[in-house]
């Protein structure tokens, strides 16, 4: 991936963010929406945009069906904030790589030694 690729994602993911938190009123949306990762394409007409949302199955689902909605509007936002020659489409999507990791940290507790532990055994 480019310099230039790499600098437009985190711009994006920038101004994503501030738009989602301050301009975005709706009411399938949880209050914690992070965007943890932008993907644009080589040609930067399409871009995936990553969202973690803390809460369960079904908060995911509406605020996934809220950012998907609501894309136009935030590309729109962004049209008048960036100077890009074209700013990207959006694309949203779920990103459950924060919770994994947390179940991978959790599983991992579980089954090594905690530090009580080894003491009594040496």
């Amino acid at each position: 991936m480019s310099r230039r690729i790499d600098r437009v994602n985190g711009l994006l993911r920038q101004e994503i963010s501030s738009v989602i938190a301050t301009e975005l009123r709706d009411p399938r949306l949880t209050s914690m929406v992070s965007v943890t990762e932008v993907d644009t394409s080589a040609d930067l007409r399409k871009a995936k945009v990553f969202v973690s949302v803390l809460g369960g199955p079904d908060d995911k689902a509406k605020t996934l069906k809220a950012l998907r909605s609501a894309a136009g509007f935030v590309h729109r936002s962004m049209r008048g904030k960036l100077s890009l020659k074209s700013v990207p489409t959006l694309e949203f999507y779920i990103d459950d790589s924060i919770e994994k990791g947390a179940e991978m940290l959790e599983m991992i507790r579980r089954v090594s030694p905690g530090p009580a532990e080894t003491e009594e055994e040496t």
